[in-house]
C-alpha cells in the first residue's frame, strides 16, 4: 500500500511504500504522466532523494514522472540496522518497490553509489523493465569508494568493531571536514553540509553509516560493470571533469567498453557534480531523453 503526504513544491509528492519488509520514502512529480517511461533517480553515498532537487523539475517537464527514491538506510526511509545496505542489497529491495510501482520503460539514472544499484538493476534484476541507462560519477569496476573519502580511512572503517570505539562527535566533526573536498565549490557547499551530516547525528545513525560503508564490495561492482557491455540499452555516462573520488578514467573506460554509449565530462565540476554543474547535468539528460 502507498500513502501519500503533501510537499511544499508544487505538483510533487513524498510518498512511502513497503518493499520487501522496508518502508522506503520517495519524491515523485509528473505521476499524472504515467508509470511508463518514468525516470528514477538513485542518490550517492550519505546522500538521499534531497540530492536530486534541483534536478526533478526540468525532468518532469520532459512529460515523464520522475521518482527520486531514499533509498534503504537513507533519508525517510527505514534505517535499519543490521541490514544488507550493499549494492546488492539495495537493487533487492528497489526491484520489489519499482514492480509494485509498475513502473515500465524506466530511464535509469544512478549517481555515486546508486549508478552501482542501477547497474544490477539494468544487468540483473529489473532488466526487461529498464530502456535505458544514465550513469553520473558511478562506482564501477574494482572502484567502488575512494581511500579519504567520505571518511579519511576508508579501509580502516571496514572494521565491523570500529564504531564501538569512535565518538559520534568525532565522526560528524570528520564528516565536516571530508565532504567538501568532493566539491569544486568547496566553501558554497560547506552550507550544504547539515542535509548530509544530520541523518547520522545518533548513535543508531553512526552505525548504519558504518554499515553503509563496510558493505561496498568492490568485487560486486566489478562484475556488474563489466557486463554493461552486454547490456544493450541506450547509456549516458556523465562526469565531472575534476573528480578525485571517482577519477575520470574510469568514466573513459565505461565509455569504451560499453557500445554506442554517449559521454558528457563536465568542467569545473568534482564528485559532487549534482551541486557544481546542475544545469550541464539538466542539459545532458534532456538532450538524451528525447532520443529514447
Amino acid at each position: 500500500m502507498v500513502k501519500n503526504t503533501t510537499d511544499t513544491t508544487e505538483a510533487r509528492e513524498r510518498r512511502v511504500a513497503r518493499a520487501i519488509h522496508y518502508n522506503l520514502s520517495y519524491i515523485v512529480q509528473g505521476a499524472e504522466h504515467g508509470t511508463d517511461g518514468a525516470i528514477v533517480l538513485l542518490h550517492d553515498l550519505l546522500g538521499g532523494a534531497f540530492t536530486w532537487e534541483g534536478i526533478i523539475p526540468a525532468l518532469a517537464a520532459t512529460g515523464r514522472a520522475v521518482y527520486a527514491i531514499d533509498m534503504l538506510g537513507y533519508g525517510s526511509s527505514d534505517h535499519p540496522w543490521p541490514a544488507d545496505t550493499s549494492v546488492w542489497g539495495h537493487a533487492d529491495v528497489l526491484t520489489s518497490l519499482l514492480t509494485q510501482l509498475n513502473l515500465t520503460n524506466i530511464v535509469l539514472v544512478g549517481y555515486g553509489l546508486g549508478g552501482g544499484v542501477a547497474q544490477i538493476l539494468a544487468t540483473r534484476l529489473l532488466n526487461q523493465r529498464v530502456a535505458a541507462v544514465v550513469l553520473i560519477d558511478t562506482v564501477c569496476y574494482t572502484h567502488g569508494f575512494a581511500p579519504d573519502w567520505p571518511l579519511k580511512e576508508m579501509e580502516k572503517s571496514q572494521d565491523p568493531d570500529l564504531p564501538q570505539t569512535v565518538k559520534l562527535e568525532d565522526l560528524l566533526e570528520e564528516l565536516r571536514e571530508t565532504l567538501p573536498k568532493a566539491s569544486h565549490n568547496t566553501d558554497r557547499f560547506s552550507e550544504q553540509l547539515t542535509q548530509y551530516i544530520n541523518p547520522w547525528d545518533s548513535e543508531v545513525g553512526k552505525e548504519v553509516l558504518y554499515q553503509h560503508i563496510r558493505t561496498i564490495h568492490p568485487n560486486y561492482i566489478n562484475s556488474v560493470a563489466s557486463d554493461m557491455k552486454v547490456v544493450h540499452k541506450p547509456v549516458l555516462i556523465i562526469w565531472g571533469a575534476e573528480d578525485q573520488q571517482m577519477p575520470v578514467k574510469y568514466a573513459e573506460r565505461l565509455h569504451r567498453e560499453i557500445p554506442q554509449s554517449q559521454l558528457v565530462i563536465v568542467p569545473d565540476a568534482a564528485h559532487m557534480v549534482l551541486f557544481d554543474a546542475p544545469e550541464a547535468v539538466i542539459k545532458a539528460l534532456t538532450q538524451f531523453i528525447p532520443t529514447l
